[in-house]
């Protein structure tokens, strides 16, 4: 039985890793495609004949990275019209090809979005010859997007002293977790570890009641990597940038190649709002708030009652609603709303202004916490909104995707998209649509641009999927005999 188990989990993972559909079948499975598929994919095409429409159209992407904060900036990048050819290693492709949730196909759901518009391109690193296929992959690109440790590309010789001599209009986007320079340049950079080292952690936690400053107990941190996403938000940012003033400096006759350095330290640290110049100026040290914020009263989550049409035994279920009402007029409305009218002014000038309130801030929030204890979250809601109060709810990823609470407004705008994953050898279950993949949903393409279609072109490919259409298309030019010999050799998969 065990034997039969790890054959099941070889296959599955070797589909992920680029096992792909013979000739015949590519040429013939559209017969055999469900209805959604083939709308999935008339939307595609749809998409690529106005390709040329997105603003990033015609820059070439060559993207080194793996994991978040790399692939996170070439997916942003990619979803603008940039052509993205990932390079990945032909034995296991990107780690994150397997982390998290794993799909029936071997590959996490997780890869196939943020691996969304990309050419995967299976190239041995390790190996001279594919180090020449990449070089060669950087001297027709517009951007080299790499997240390796800094040194790694200097070692195998594509960092910008060895490729901007034959490309001078190269920009190197570089993300690491302290940057290319400084006393801890060389260490691995984890988003993680980076987050506590930003102040970020310290100010996510509950405080400690004895010193009124300090954690008590460990820090909380986001079930998500926050700090590899911050990063390759600035490190796209960044990009879109060094392409602008590419076009100036060559525009003065000058080379367009620069350096995007991203540090994911830096940032976190960006986004630390006014935390270093109120201790600079003032002493401040701002500790953790627990699921307040501090200074800012009322900000909070309060419970609730169950709404009555959930099940009580749901563990998705809304029981926390979070109200926003810290500017005054808001803060007025809202204390006439529960009933506490004498904690308004002009019947106290101690609750005039908010840094009033934040010396009150216990009293003001148990009263806000007695009144929705006792009420549904339907109610509190309902008559929050009534109010013209901020409030919203708590919700899983359940309510998002399924309707209800937030999901109405994501489903109204098309913030979640479908997107068809081919599979040849799918089994059938409720999850697949029909033997030859399923439709998968994933975030859609942020900020909305008008005229622009934010719909994903194709999911995260399978390992390998586009090494002979990149190496031997206009590209590279490579034959036959010679991507047979690279592929027998392992140089490329």
């Amino acid at each position: 039985m065990k034997l039969v188990l790890t054959s099941i989990l070889r296959y599955r993972t070797a589909i992920c890793l680029g096992t792909r559909l013979n000739k015949y079948r590519r040429a013939h499975l559209s017969v055999f495609l469900p209805n959604s598929r083939r709308n999935l994919e008339t939307s595609a095409s749809i998409s690529s004949t106005a390709q040329n429409d997105l603003p990033l159209a015609g820059i070439r992407v060559l993207e080194l990275g793996q994991l978040i904060a790399g692939p996170f900036a070439g997916q942003l990048l990619g979803q603008f019209g940039a052509e993205i050819i990932k390079v990945e290693s032909p034995n296991k492709g990107d780690p994150l090809r397997v982390w998290r949730e794993i799909d029936v196909d071997g590959c996490s759901p997780w890869f196939r979005s943020i691996g969304r518009n990309k050419k995967s391109v299976a190239i041995d690193l390790h190996t001279p010859e594919g180090r020449e296929l990449v070089r060669k992959l950087a001297l027709r690109s517009d951007v080299l997007l790499e997240n390796f440790k800094p040194g790694t590309l200097e070692k195998w010789s594509l960092d910008p002293a060895s490729i901007h001599p034959h490309n001078p209009d190269l920009i190197y986007t570089r993300v690491s977790g302290y940057g290319q320079t400084g006393p801890w340049a060389l260490r691995p950079g984890f988003a993680s570890v980076c987050e506590a080292e930003s102040g970020f952690r310290f100010i996510n936690g509950f405080p400690d009641p004895e010193t009124g400053g300090g954690l008590h107990g460990p820090p909380v941190r986001p079930n998500i990597s926050l700090g590899d996403s911050v990063a390759g938000l600035h490190a796209a940012f960044g990009t879109v940038l060094a392409l602008w003033q590419r076009q100036k400096k060559k525009a003065n006759g000058q080379a367009g190649g620069t350096t995007v350095d991203v540090s994911i330290l830096e940032s976190m640290l960006n986004l630390m709002e006014g935390i270093i110049p109120a201790y600079d100026r003032l002493g401040a040290v701002r500790g953790p708030s627990g699921s307040s914020v501090t200074g800012i009263v009322p900000t909070n989550a309060y419970p609730c009652l169950p709404s009555p049409s959930s099940s009580s035994t749901s563990s998705s279920t809304p029981t926390y609603i979070v109200i926003g009402a810290n500017t005054d007029s808001l803060y007025t409305r809202l204390m006439h709303l529960i009933g506490a009218p004498h904690l308004t002014t002009p019947l106290s000038s101690e609750y005039l202004h908010n840094h009033h309130r934040v010396k009150h801030q216990a009293v003001i929030e148990e009263a806000i916490t007695e009144w929705t204890s006792r009420r549904s979250v339907d109610e509190v809601e309902r008559k929050l909104r009534e109010a013209g109060v901020p409030v919203g709810r708590v919700v899983s990823v359940r309510e998002i995707v399924d309707g209800g609470a937030s999901g109405d407004q994501v489903k109204a705008r098309g913030a979640v998209r479908e997107v068809w994953v081919p599979h040849a050898n799918a089994e059938s279950d409720e999850k697949n649509e029909s033997a030859s993949g399923w439709a998968l949903k994933m975030p859609s393409t942020f900020p909305v641009l008008e005229g622009v279609d934010p719909a994903p072109r194709w999911a995260g490919p399978d390992l390998g999927t586009h090494t002979d259409e990149v190496l031997m298309g206009d590209l590279l030019g490579l034959g036959k005999e010679e991507v047979k010999r690279l592929r027998q050799e392992g140089i490329i998969g």
